[in-house]
């Protein structure tokens, strides 16, 4: 018999014990016989590597171990999808409720004292730095600060919500 066909039998004579070892990876007898699979698809494919006169049984247990650890190296790796998952996603609100809120938010802005409103809009509205916005109220960068928080907590009074609430209008 050729050496290559003996060596072919001796690892179809191993499948048995390779499936029992795999079970030790996985619970599951359908992904043992997959790890059995691709150990064997690739012991068989590193088979002219094989040395002579070794242990085929250790040989080919450490290539499904390897094989086991590879996989679950990379299926830590991998990310869950997100297709199919916009039941998972909340529904935007109507834009009729964000214009009764803007126009809630305008009327609440009106009714602030004009000091609070002229630093609330060149920091907030604007983007103005603290400092910008303190030189052109002509007061200190502190009293700036004060009257952009003042005027959050206005802003919340009058619209009956929270100051991060109204922080995020």
């Amino acid at each position: 018999m050729d050496a290559d066909l003996r060596l072919h039998h001796e690892v179809v004579a191993l499948i048995p014990a390779l499936r029992r070892f795999a079970m030790r990876f996985h619970r599951n007898a359908t992904d043992a016989d997959d790890l059995v699979q691709e150990t064997l698809l690739r012991g068989l494919a590193a088979l002219p590597s094989f040395a002579t006169g070794t242990n085929l049984k250790s040989w080919l247990f450490t290539i499904m171990r390897n094989t086991h650890h590879t996989a679950f190296q990379r299926a830590k790796r991998m990310s869950i999808g997100t297709e199919n998952l916009e039941h998972l996603m909340p529904a935007a609100s109507s834009p009729q409720e964000w214009a009764i809120r803007k126009s809630e938010f305008d009327r609440a802005l009106m009714a602030m004292p004009e000091t609070y409103r002229d630093a609330y809009k060149l920091v907030i509205e604007d983007g103005q730095s603290y400092d910008v916005a303190a030189d052109k109220c002509n007061v200190a960068v502190g009293t700036v600060k004060s009257r952009i928080s003042r005027a959050r907590h206005f802003l919340a009074a009058q619209m009956g919500e929270t100051v991060s609430t109204v922080a995020s209008i």
